[in-house]
């Protein structure tokens, strides 16, 4: 293929990418945790209302949404001594370890005001966890392939962590535990790992500063030009619409497998798992597709065969959980490559940026992706709960629903994610940033680095002791990468 032929060699050693990947363990595990486990603990075990769940989760999402854009340009500007992502990787895991333990540890009847509060912890302490690793992560793989390689292998990583969330409801049962104790067990889980994954990944991993090629001084003109940028505005209504898809199918996927197919709740969690181990295969196996035809056109693949592939679910007999494994798996594969794709596909737009602006905005990009994918849950739980509850749904423990509600809970679980997701793949159509003009862009930003490092402009800050692990090829990872 023409487009693979016109990137480069390099490639960052897998230890080193595997420890970097160690923070996608939490944070994936954190996600699932909330989306599908939390808000139905709350409305089943904590007696809370699905309007009052549903207008907490969608309040929070829409205050929270200005938070990303400020931590990425607080990022970029930042230059310490230890590095520009390390320290604020250091500073959120703290805060989202208090947000689990007011969350999933919380008492029966709680308020909807303590429900908004620490949702807001919890989710700022994810947006500066997050944003840190995702703009970390496209610093430390330069070339267009090898980032697709870099971000399947954080994607493999988190499914493990969602893995261990998903065996805790599976094996309730043989442990001790009831319904109601999986979410606090969940939080226990998630209070051990986050300290040890975010650790793993500031001990080492090189937090390399490379300086600017234009002043420092911030410029609303510039912010705008990041806005407006046709690459960026793509990428950012392409993740709003497939984490829209995956997160509404999450908000209702409990109360669909229960009582529209019949399964127990431990079943659903088994293919859940299905779903989610399907990952381990599709997140590679996407990265090593997009290095042959480009992430581009990978993405809009996966997107609709993501889409044909939940049209399935219906057809499946209710209960039968082997009949269910293939419809599962088949989507989870696919999905595994939405969210890597976009971001390594967000680290070329970085780099075109950088190239125009002779600044690094690498945090605001992916601030931006954030916001976009923290609008959809907030569109997902905040729409989704309120409609079954408009449509007669009763989630309570040991309810009976009519058939009318059941079917209205098939639609909105059906239409819903398959729409979005098409939309999604849609937004890529005529992509032109792709592995042949990437290749232009990284020449000419190395030639300008180059001249800077002979003329000793470059600064290494707190390289780390991981710098020795990636075994760079080429030299100086800062000078002979351009990185950022």
């Amino acid at each position: 293929m023409d487009d693979a032929r016109a990137a480069t060699t390099r490639r960052l050693p897998l230890p080193a990418i595997l420890a970097f990947s160690a923070a996608s363990l939490p944070l994936t595990a954190i996600t699932v945790a909330v989306l599908v486990y939390l808000p139905p603990h709350m409305a089943s075990h904590l007696h809370v209302g699905l309007s009052v769940i549903g207008a907490a989760w969608a309040i929070v999402r829409l205050l929270d949404v200005a938070i990303d854009p400020v931590l990425g340009l607080a990022m970029d500007a930042t230059r310490t001594p230890i590095g520009r992502y390390r320290p604020w990787m250091m500073l959120g895991a703290p805060i989202l370890m208090i947000a689990v333990l007011k969350l999933f540890m919380a008492p029966p009847g709680v308020t909807a005001g303590y429900l908004v509060l620490w949702l807001l912890v919890l989710y700022l302490g994810l947006s500066i966890v997050n944003l840190s690793h995702s703009a970390w992560g496209a610093t430390i793989a330069a070339d267009y392939h090898d980032r697709s390689r870099v971000f399947s292998v954080l994607a493999a990583v988190g499914v493990v962590g969602a893995l261990v969330v998903l065996a805790i409801p599976i094996l309730a049962g043989s442990i001790g535990l009831d319904e109601a104790g999986v979410a606090p067990a969940m939080g226990w889980f998630l209070l051990i790992v986050t300290p040890l994954a975010v650790a793993l990944v500031t001990a080492r991993t090189p937090d390399l500063v490379v300086r600017e090629h234009a002043p420092r001084r911030f410029s609303a003109r510039d912010y705008w030009r990041v806005l407006v940028n046709p690459h960026q505005l793509r990428l950012f209504f392409a993740q709003l619409a497939l984490s829209l898809g995956p997160g509404w199918m999450s908000a209702l996927y409990l109360f669909f497998f229960r009582d529209s197919r019949g399964f127990t709740v431990g079943q659903a969690s088994s293919l859940l798992a299905v779903y989610i181990v399907a990952g381990v295969a599709g997140a590679p196996l996407t990265g090593r597709l997009a290095m042959r035809l480009g992430k581009h056109r990978t993405l809009m693949i996966t997107t609709t065969a993501y889409a044909l592939g939940l049209g399935t679910v219906l057809v499946v007999p209710k209960g039968q959980f082997l009949a269910a494994v293939p419809t599962m798996f088949w989507c989870g594969f696919m999905a595994a490559g939405f969210d890597l794709m976009i971001r390594a596909m967000l680290a070329d737009v970085g780099d075109e940026i950088r190239l125009d602006q002779g600044k690094e905005r690498t945090s605001l990009l992916y601030s931006l992706n954030s916001l976009a994918a923290k609008l959809s849950p907030a569109f997902a739980i905040g729409l989704t709960f309120p409609l079954l509850a408009r449509l007669g749904y009763d989630a309570r423990e040991g309810a009976v629903n009519t058939p009318a509600a059941i079917h209205g809970l098939e639609a909105a679980f059906l239409i819903g994610p398959t729409a979005f997701v098409l939309l999604g793949g849609a937004c890529l159509v005529g992509w032109r940033l792709d592995a042949r003009r990437h290749a232009e862009i990284r020449a000419e930003l190395d030639a300008r680095d180059a001249r800077l490092a002979e003329a000793s402009d470059i600064e290494h800050i707190a390289a780390g002791p991981g710098i020795a692990a990636l075994g760079d090829r080429d030299g100086e990872i800062g000078a002979g990468r351009g990185q950022g």
